[in-house]
């Protein structure tokens, strides 16, 4: 005896599968805003503590707030450490310490191996820190590694020397970073024409090549605007 037909089952909404998507949703939301801010303290906490550690075993007992306060006081090493490259400085900056500078350059200038690592090391500090020097302060494209293929690099100057004695073209040094370690990558000798200027900033830059690609920053470029159709001649 067949079975009476009771017509279709009724649709239960899925109350369960809307909640769990809700709470994964708040919780990729909760871990973009308190990751990035969370790994920036911890990695500022990582250097601030280095610092610390090793400041606290150069400074003595009576100058140490640790030895007689009941807490530890965070930070002292970096304060140290700020105050004694001011310090420094303010001392170089006078007659004396022009004149020990000279002399400790001519005893690095004399030693076999250290004099090229002291050279190249200062050549860097003085072109980075230079108020007046254009170093990554332009974002371009480049065909890297093969025609067809761009990548995001940095423009440091325009190529001198023998480079640019041997070349007719107007070359620039463009450093080809890697993705995520920006510090490592390559030097190419380009001609400018090859390049391709980007309006983002070198931050903007340095952030897309260690992101991946994935924090794209805006495009300030104008929009192109559609050419009219051209209408066939009646």
């Amino acid at each position: 005896m067949p079975l009476p037909s009771s017509g279709p089952l009724p649709i239960r909404p899925r109350r369960r599968s809307h909640v769990v998507e809700r709470l994964r949703a708040y919780f990729f939301a909760g871990l973009l805003v308190t990751g990035p801010a969370g790994l920036t303290l911890y990695l500022a906490w990582l250097f601030v503590d280095f610092i610390d550690s090793r400041v606290a075993m150069l400074l003595p007992n009576a100058w140490n707030p640790s030895t007689y306060l009941p807490v530890h006081v965070p930070g002292l090493g970096l304060i140290v450490v700020v105050l004694g490259l001011i310090l420094v400085g303010w001392m170089a900056a006078g007659y004396v310490g022009r004149r020990l500078l000279r002399i400790g350059d001519r005893i690095l200038a004399r030693m076999p191996v250290i004099r090229g690592l002291y050279g190249a090391m200062k050549q860097i500090f003085e072109t980075v820190l230079s108020k007046q020097s254009n170093t990554f302060r332009e974002v371009v494209l480049v065909e890297w590694p093969r025609r067809g293929a761009w990548a995001v690099a940095f423009i440091t100057g325009r190529t001198e020397g023998e480079i640019r004695d041997l070349t007719e073209e107007d070359m620039v040094n463009v450093y080809v970073p890697t993705t995520p370690n920006p510090t490592s990558g390559y030097l190419l000798h380009v001609p400018r024409r090859d390049t391709v200027l980007l309006s983002m900033t070198v931050e903007e830059g340095i952030k897309f090549v260690i992101s991946g690609g994935i924090v794209a920053p805006p495009s300030r470029r104008p929009a192109r605007q559609p050419e009219p159709a051209i209408e066939p001649p009646a």
